[in-house]
């Protein structure tokens, strides 16, 4: 709006008659434009009145101005100011992230899942193997107590790690015996089934094959201890051979208890024999070998070389092992083939009559172990050595003549 230019009032008849006409257009062009207005805001549109013609062009310029230079309209300017819209819950990228969190999430469930369950294993098997340890432990102790094991000899009780441990895993092989032992009596005595009752020889079976496991470690870590059978008791150490039983011994022991056997059978039998009793010839042969050879090697050592002479005797007594492995493989391979040869029943009541038979051994082991020695000390040692002596002067008396 520019301000009005100063007029001069003049008073003209005419021009004041002319403007009373144009008052009076005037103010019916605004009556016009007020209905007009009215009618525009009842329909929800209400009209401008038009602008003088020359406020136009200054309008015009300054909504013009008003305008970005860029060429970007309103509506695209609005949009971008605007702040972006949220995506839906069902748009394509919102379905993928969505998919890849779910497995995400599965993965790490199941993951943890496992994690427990090796963590709830780990900690049961820690807790059975404490149980194990004080049982053996107790074993032990109850075992050297009754004189079932008797460790080191001479040594005063000082055995290798090796060793103590063998004796622990044979004391848990003993309880392990027993249960198997009880197992075969029940099951012999209520007349169960063929299949049946060969399940349980056949646990019987792997039961023996523990134990030669466990002397098959025990001979690498301490052969003596198992050679010379410490780890039995004093009644079964008079009857081993190379750390165990002999194979043709206990087939004798068997053939007596066995009923009827078959013409095959008897010959299976004896032909299982007879190449056990080679075998254990040749053990025994190569052996004695060894023996002499070791005892030639310690004999005749001098003292200046005497270390290298200690040193070729520990060689050859190392290889002892060679000779316990053999033998203890020559027994497994006997209790194996009389499984094939007997019948289920039969192998059932062979395996019986091995359990109480050293059962019966180490149950003479404690009642040795816990017989009075005073009374032997003061009677029966005493009238034995008067004899012994009386024999000794009479053989003298017989050899002066001469």
């Amino acid at each position: 709006m520019f301000p009005p230019s100063p007029m001069k009032f003049h008073h003209n008849p005419r021009e004041s008659l002319k403007s009373g006409e144009d008052s009076a257009g005037s103010e019916s062009a605004l009556i016009s434009l007020a209905s007009i207005g009215d009618n525009s805001t009842a329909t929800g549109h209400r009209l401008q009145p038009p602008l003088p013609p020359e406020i136009q062009p200054q309008m015009e310029m300054a909504s013009s101005s008003d305008k970005p230079a860029t060429g970007v309209t309103q509506f695209q300017l609005d949009a971008k100011l605007a702040p972006p819209k949220r995506k839906g819950a069902g748009s394509t990228s919102d379905k993928v992230l969505d998919a890849k969190t779910v497995r995400r999430l599965a993965q790490n469930r199941e993951a943890a899942k496992k994690s427990r369950l090796r963590k709830k294993a780990y900690v049961q098997q820690l807790e059975s193997s404490r149980i194990r340890l004080a049982q053996l432990e107790q074993d032990l102790q109850r075992a050297r107590s009754q004189g079932f094991i008797i460790g080191g000899g001479a040594a005063g009780g000082n055995i290798s790690s090796g060793a103590a441990l063998f004796d622990m895993e044979y004391a848990r092989w003993l309880d392990d015996e027993h249960r198997h032992m009880s197992e075969l009596r029940t099951a012999l005595q209520a007349h169960l089934s063929d299949g049946d009752l060969r399940v349980i020889a056949d646990k019987y079976i792997a039961h023996y094959d523990e134990l030669f496991c466990l002397k098959e470690v025990a001979v690498v870590s301490d052969v003596i201890h198992l050679y010379t059978g410490m780890w039995t008791t004093p009644a079964e150490r008079c009857f081993l051979w190379m750390g165990g039983f002999r194979p043709s011994d206990l087939i004798k022991m068997l053939v007596a208890h066995l009923d009827t056997l078959t013409e095959h059978q008897a010959i299976g039998i004896y032909s299982l024999q007879q190449s056990s009793q080679q075998a254990e010839e040749a053990l025994s042969q190569g052996l004695e070998q060894l023996q002499q050879s070791l005892i030639s090697t310690i004999a005749n050592g001098s003292v200046n070389d005497s270390m290298n002479q200690m040193a070729v005797a520990l060689g050859k007594l190392t290889s002892l092992e060679g000779f316990v492995r053999q033998a203890d493989n020559l027994r497994q391979q006997t209790l194996h083939q009389l499984r094939r040869i007997l019948t289920v029943r039969q192998t059932a009541r062979c395996f019986l009559v091995i359990s109480e038979y050293y059962g019966r051994l180490r149950a003479l082991s404690s009642l040795w172990a816990s017989r009075p020695r005073e009374n032997f000390i003061a009677g029966d040692n005493s009238c034995q050595t008067s004899t012994d002596l009386q024999m000794v002067l009479s053989s003298r008396n017989q050899f002066s003549n001469f």
